[in-house]
């Protein structure tokens, strides 16, 4: 007896769950209003209550296209796209979805509209049918007719209606991601023509380069090693460099001859011909017929190296200093006597008094 109560209440138990489970989803239909005015907007509105998680929805709703509307009656009712939807969940694992749907009439009379169809998967459901009376607008035989006005041009649909949701809601991941493109495209382009993705540092003066390099090539004493043939090559290089980037003479391709001959045709460099000439002379002794010089000839190639560059280097321009007179005569007040100008201070000329030469050969 006890397993046979036992068994009842299971069957019991497992039913009610079961049903539980499996309980129908209800529809209801309703009108705001159940007379309304030709032309006017009416709502229409559907209540679905149903399991959480099941999905439906009304086959009639499929057709609204591009037109933006359904028709009942042989197109005398219109069913606007405009529909609000929301949802709250009443317990028990149940939720009600309410529709809101807009009705414009434009003929009056007395209509019945059909049963509504909610499809969700399982089954479908049927709303009872709704009356609805149409008025027509009265006109009385004084009332002024309105004017004619120019019909309105549709309304072009927006580019967004053609496209995919994920790509309306995610414009911006498409858009950061054509950015990151050209500027990797970029970046491949001017590495390959420039060799480098940053822009390049401007060079130093040519002078400040030839220095430095002079500089460094004193610090390594190659002479006073015993290495006058590397020390003169080096010291050469460093010069005819200077020519290049200074005066653009291609000095690293010319000969000592060839050399002296393009100086001499520079008006601006041929003062300094004497001490090209000394470096020039001695490296071609140690370089070609194997002569040793003497520790002052060293010394001298290299003074004569440093004052060539430090003479021919690019002269700052001073600023033009204001007349004495002239600036007394504006503190009081007064302007400067015409026709006594301050005399112009006489610019430097390079190389004339900064820079002590070496010895000329």
């Amino acid at each position: 007896m006890k397993l046979r109560y036992f068994i009842i209440l299971f069957l019991t138990a497992l039913g009610s769950v079961t049903m539980a489970q499996a309980a129908p989803t209800m529809l209801s239909a309703k009108l705001d209003s159940a007379t309304m005015l030709m032309g006017t907007v009416n709502t229409l509105r559907l209540e679905v209550v149903q399991d959480k998680g099941v999905k439906g929805e009304f086959p009639l709703f499929r057709n609204f296209g591009e037109r933006g509307y359904v028709t009942l009656l042989n197109d005398t009712i219109e069913l606007r796209r405009e529909i609000k939807v929301d949802t709250a969940e009443i317990g028990s694992g149940r939720i009600q979805i309410n529709y809101q749907v807009p009705v414009q009439v434009f003929d009056s009379g007395y209509y019945r509209l059909p049963e509504f169809v909610y499809v969700d998967g399982r089954d479908s459901v049927r709303s009872k049918q709704l009356v609805l009376t149409v008025t027509p607008v009265k006109v009385a035989a004084q009332d002024e007719i309105s004017p004619l006005t120019e019909p309105a041009d549709p309304e072009d649909p927006s580019i967004f209606d053609h496209l995919p949701d994920w790509m309306v809601y995610y414009w911006w991941v498409i858009l950061l991601v054509l950015l990151l493109g050209a500027a990797g495209w970029w970046a491949y382009r001017r590495y390959r023509k420039v060799g480098s993705i940053l822009p390049a540092k401007p060079e130093p003066p040519a002078h400040e380069v030839a220095l430095a390099r002079l500089s460094r090539l004193k610090a390594r004493h190659l002479w006073e090693s015993g290495q006058e043939k590397e020390f003169y090559t080096i010291l050469t290089d460093i010069l005819r460099d200077y020519l290049d980037r200074r005066f653009g003479i291609k000095a690293m391709e010319m000969t000592s001859s060839q050399i002296m001959d393009r100086l001499a045709d520079d008006s601006s460099l041929r003062s300094e011909r004497g001490m090209m000439r000394q470096i020039l002379d001695m490296a071609d002794f140690v370089k070609f017929a194997m002569v040793r010089p003497l520790p002052d000839d060293n010394v001298k190639a290299f003074d004569n190296a440093v004052a060539f560059v430090e003479a021919t280097r690019p002269v700052e321009k001073p600023a033009e200093e204001e007349s004495p007179t002239a600036d007394a005569a504006t503190a009081g007040g007064k302007k400067p006597v015409s026709g006594t100008p301050a005399a112009p201070k006489a610019p430097k000329t390079p190389g004339s008094a900064d820079v002590k030469k070496g010895g000329e050969s």
